[in-house]
This record gives C-alpha cells, sequence and structure tokens, in this order.
C-alpha cells in the first residue's frame, strides 16, 4: 500500500477542515481508497491536464463529492519514490 505524503498546502487545508466534520469524513473516506486504490472507480481519477508536479509528474483528480455545487477534489500525483503518492491540494472543484 503506498504512503501518502502531503504538501505544506494539503496539510493547511485538510487542517481547514476540522471544523466542517461531514466534509472532512467524506475527504479521509477519500484519501483512505487513494491509499489502498487510486484506480477504485468510486474515486473517479482521472489525469488533470492543466496542472503538472514540481517535478513534471502527471497529476490526478479524484473525486471528494459529484453531483454538488463546488464539489470536492483531491488533486495528487505518484512519487516522489515508489510507493509514495503526493497529495497536492484538496479543494472545491476549481
Amino acid at each position: 500500500m503506498p504512503q501518502l505524503l502531503f504538501t505544506p498546502q494539503a496539510k493547511s487545508e485538510l487542517a481547514s477542515l476540522k471544523s466542517n466534520l461531514p466534509k472532512l469524513k467524506r475527504v479521509n473516506r477519500c484519501l483512505a481508497l487513494i491509499e489502498s486504490n487510486p484506480r477504485h472507480p468510486g474515486l473517479n481519477s482521472h489525469k488533470y491536464t492543466s496542472l503538472k508536479g514540481a517535478n513534471g509528474e502527471d497529476v490526478w483528480e479524484s473525486y471528494v463529492e459529484n453531483n454538488t455545487p463546488a464539489a470536492w477534489r483531491i488533486f495528487w500525483h505518484y512519487g516522489p519514490d515508489q510507493n509514495q503518492i503526493t497529495i497536492i491540494a484538496i479543494t472545491p472543484h476549481p
């Protein structure tokens, strides 16, 4: 199972959700799915073409919510090392 790493921005966004427990619960469920199986169909993960990782990695977008105004997403990429996934951002859909 890959290890999840968080950018400072993602850590800050996750910490800010502590006041919104229902949203935090959905985000944590999504993070658990990314950690166990980033290709899980419920995540609807797909490449996000307008963004690249710090070292040019392909960035993926996974759904926390769907069919909701300003539905939340998690942006992530594989690496930097094997068996690691870096969470870049946890945010409402841009």
